[in-house]
């Protein structure tokens, strides 16, 4: 029988993939970006579900500085995605066109440019504070494969940098930009790894901030 960790663990697995994919819109286009977005709200109200423990005991315990810090990037991860899937919901053109939503366009389209990057950068982070969960399953005794991962995370989240920097992805963030720009030149795969490689940039900034604040304690 499947546990409820199990089903945890695949509905995250999902999200991440659907993530990378909705932030690939010149590879999937409009229709599919709906579809998928509108699949990552159900995840994310199933993920929500499956964690419901988390908000029952969001106001007992005591609040150490770890637990601080998690518990403002979830309830981050929570607006981000409450705003992206909104705004999405308006300019919706398939999924909810039966929906009898009127005005209101040009602010959900602003909404939804700096949401979606937000969320982006707060869903990665969410998932890097909790990626020893993960470490954990490998087998510690094999130092070279450990290394040769530890290596190349690096390396990846580098170039997810750096590529972070180049598409000027802090100006759409903050609405400097009033426009998203995509390139329709680019292999769809390359993109996909492109989009991975960034995420790794801030699954890296999680799980080592998570680390740093945990020896502190």
């Amino acid at each position: 029988m499947i546990s409820k960790k199990q089903i945890k663990i695949v509905v995250d697995i999902i999200m991440s993939i659907a993530l990378l994919f909705l932030m690939a819109f010149q590879v999937t286009g409009d229709k599919y970006h709906e579809w998928i977005g509108a699949g990552m709200l159900l995840l994310f109200v199933i993920h929500n579900l499956l964690n419901a423990g988390w908000y029952k005991a969001l106001f007992k315990g005591k609040y150490s500085i770890h637990r601080v810090i998690r518990t403002i990037v979830n309830l981050l991860v929570l607006v981000a995605i409450i705003l992206t899937g909104y705004s999405g919901i308006v300019m919706s053109r398939f999924v909810f066109d039966f929906l009898p939503i009127s005005g209101g366009m040009a602010l959900a389209r602003k909404m939804h440019l700096a949401g979606s990057y937000w969320a982006f950068v707060w869903m990665s982070i969410h998932l890097g504070m909790h990626w020893n969960m993960m470490i954990r399953k490998l087998n510690t005794k094999r130092t070279v494969l450990i290394n040769v991962l530890r290596i190349a995370a690096i390396a990846i989240a580098v170039y997810g940098a750096i590529l972070f920097g180049q598409a000027e992805i802090f100006r759409n963030m903050f609405l400097q930009n009033e426009f998203a720009v995509f390139d329709f030149e680019t292999p769809a795969v390359l993109i996909i790894f492109q989009n991975l490689a960034m995420m790794s940039t801030w699954i890296f900034i999680g799980h080592y901030l998570s680390k740093g604040i945990a020896r502190k304690q």
